[in-house]
């Protein structure tokens, strides 16, 4: 991977978390007065200038037609102080983490490999994959209701599904969680 694509922690104006981008995004997002660079060993937030004069410890370097200039590992936005809201993504394990790892049918306990999606309107009479249409059932229940409706089978939700309310992870990250990020996401659920 080159140096350009390697994820940089992007927080929001209090320093909270909000996503990961390619260092490539980031140096623009800085380079348009967008964002800061953060220095993570003096916490200093630091302009395009300034950080592509700095020689920071350990860093990963761009190399460029005349120079070279460190990679930034954290950048700061400057426009806003609140998280933006990250919506859950549809899957299976969320799906199961909304109805509590139980069938939404019989009530069984079910681990994350027991987990099936029902569609409660069935897909061949219109149904889509959605989070008001789809919950965690057991497979004796799945195939029990089968293409049915939850009237015609005679099998009624334990609740309505709706959208979940629970918050979405950070996005994650598909490398090593560097220790300059470490103190900005103790407190997230982050995946590698």
């Amino acid at each position: 991977m080159s140096v350009l694509d390697e994820p940089v922690l992007c927080l929001n104006r209090g320093w909270q978390p909000v996503t990961f981008l390619p260092v490539k995004v980031a140096i623009v997002s800085v380079m348009r007065d967008m964002a800061s660079v953060l220095e993570t060993q003096d916490m200093l937030l630091l302009t395009f200038e300034e950080w592509s004069v700095s020689e920071p410890k350990d860093a990963r370097w761009i190399k460029t037609a005349h120079s070279k200039i460190p990679a930034p590992e954290v950048i700061v936005l400057k426009k806003y102080g609140e998280r933006p809201p990250r919506k859950v993504n549809f899957n299976r394990i969320n799906l199961a983490r909304r109805d509590e790892f139980e069938c939404q049918y019989c009530g069984a306990s079910l681990g994350i490999q027991r987990v099936t999606i029902d569609h409660v309107l069935p897909r061949s009479k219109g149904g889509g994959t959605t989070w008001e249409n789809c919950v965690a059932a057991c497979g004796d229940c799945n195939s029990r209701k089968a293409d049915l409706t939850t009237k015609e089978a005679r099998m009624p939700l334990r609740k309505k599904p709706t959208v979940p309310t629970f918050k979405a992870p950070i996005l994650r990250v598909r490398s090593e969680i560097r220790a300059s990020w470490q103190p900005f996401l103790q407190k997230e659920a982050v995946a590698v």
